[in-house]
């Protein structure tokens, strides 16, 4: 795949670039390892300062790098602003948390004495450089979740973005040496995705983290454990969004339109499996289906555009892939389904119903704004609909019943539970998932200690 800014909107390849040679990539591990050397031993304060600007950078840029990313992969101009501004609080939040969050601990005085120490602690201490292989759809975030723990940790980073945002790649790279960071703090390669076992298997590089697809967690997980590294994972989601009797449907169906097609229905944690108990679903079905028919699909620099094109060609093709199996196997189309005439690579708020198991749309994930509609006739079947998949990123619940909550957070096959509301990500609070979704987390204290050497210092008397 070659490195270039594709606009989806019209296909219009607007720059290319030369992916880097050997030399240049040794060139930046030679850098990376030199960098952590000394960028280890930083302070705190230090670090903050330095995130802090990046920060205020961010945020003076936000209109920018919010166009850039909407020509680079096509989302709604609103939502890259958006996504610029939440980059810049996380930042901050890490520049204001990170110190407490990787302070020492003491055990019990009892332990300690037990063991025959005067003194024991356990210390957080940075690993090194760590390699990011991220994806094109939310091109600033995934990157700024990573790079914003690590490097307050005492690590540096080496990105390895999408081969279809490399502006954007180049932008964070250049954003981190504004803000006072020196240079081998933080590398973008431009690469394929040929080089990245190379880079991965190079002793310099101690651990990796991805956000993609499962053929690519696959292959680096596979590599990184024949070299003993440690990984995070975050890969692909079907997450449930279960609506109960009790459930207030008309603001569920309001937030469950939003919840399937933002960013262009291109989110891992986007809520794809609409699972509705019968007392309320064809209620909830009829508002859900009006509301997505109704959306503005267009341009996605113009500011009332609500849903915009696919990242790319293939994203479009896959999409329809599904959709037609579905059709060709029962399922009924309540809106979209068609690819529209002209340029770009758009596809409509797409509604679905009468999955069954047999179908490939029921197991595999639809990256973009295709939902499915289930009918559930109690809270066993719910459950069981929900967790009949092999992703288990978020879940979505809907229910006004204490005692359901508590059944559904109890066992629902997830990372996440949001009842009555719509998943996100915020810095304070973990984020991943389980099966076939990934492994370890982003995000809060648990985030950021997941690249670092968890140290125990015992001393005698």
């Amino acid at each position: 795949m070659p490195i270039a800014t594709v606009n989806p909107a019209n296909g219009e390849t607007l720059k290319t670039y030369e992916a880097m040679g050997e030399e240049e990539i040794e060139r930046r591990l030679q850098l990376a390892e030199a960098t952590f050397r000394t960028y280890r031993t930083s302070t705190f304060a230090e670090r903050a300062r330095l995130l802090h600007q990046a920060a205020d950078l961010l945020e003076a840029d936000q209109a920018d790098i919010g166009r850039v990313m909407t020509t680079e992969m096509g989302k709604p101009v609103r939502q890259a602003r958006a996504e610029a501004a939440k980059c810049a609080k996380s930042m901050r939040w890490y520049a204001e948390h990170a110190e407490e969050l990787l302070a020492d601990e003491l055990p019990a005085a009892d332990d300690v004495r037990d063991s025959g120490a005067s003194r024991v602690l356990v210390r957080y201490r940075p690993l090194g450089p760590v390699l990011a292989v991220m994806p094109w759809n939310f091109p600033l975030w995934q990157v700024v979740r990573f790079a914003a723990p690590a490097l307050m940790a005492g690590n540096v980073g080496l990105l390895k973005h999408a081969s279809n945002v490399p502006q954007t790649a180049l932008y964070l790279e250049d954003l981190f040496h504004r803000a006072g960071f020196t240079e081998g703090c933080f590398q973008t390669l431009l690469i394929g995705a040929g080089a990245v076992d190379g880079i991965l298997r190079d002793e310099r590089v101690k651990a990796a983290t991805l956000t993609g697809s499962e053929p690519a967690g696959r292959a680096v997980a596979a590599t990184a454990g024949e070299m003993i590294k440690k990984t995070v994972l975050e890969l692909g989601g079907s997450d449930p969004f279960v609506v109960m009797p009790s459930a207030d449907v008309e603001r569920a169906a309001q937030v469950a339109v939003t919840a399937r097609v933002q960013n262009n229905g291109q989110s891992c944690i986007a809520a794809k499996r609409f699972i509705v108990h019968a007392d309320v679903h064809d209620e909830f079905t009829e508002r859900f289906t009006a509301a997505m028919k109704a959306l503005k699909v267009g341009d996605p620099l113009l500011e009332s555009t609500e849903v915009g094109p696919l990242a790319n060609e293939q994203g479009r093709a896959d999409l329809e892939e599904l959709v037609d199996d579905a059709r060709r196997s029962g399922a009924a189309v309540l809106c979209g389904g068609e690819r529209p005439e002209g340029p770009g690579w758009y596809y409509p708020p797409t509604v679905l119903s009468g999955i069954t198991r047999e179908m490939r749309i029921h197991r595999e994930e639809a990256f973009g704004p295709v939902a499915t509609v289930y009918r559930a006739g109690d809270l066993e079947e719910a459950l069981l609909i929900a967790n009949d998949s092999p992703f288990g990123l978020s879940s979505n619940v809907w229910t006004r019943d204490e005692a359901e909550v508590d059944r559904f957070v109890r066992d629902l096959e997830a990372g996440s539970v949001f009842v009555n509301g719509m998943t996100a990500s915020h810095p304070a609070f973990p984020f991943g998932g389980v099966k076939r979704s990934g492994y370890g987390r982003e995000l809060s204290g648990h985030g950021i200690r997941e690249f670092c050497n968890i140290t125990t210092v015992w001393q005698g008397a």
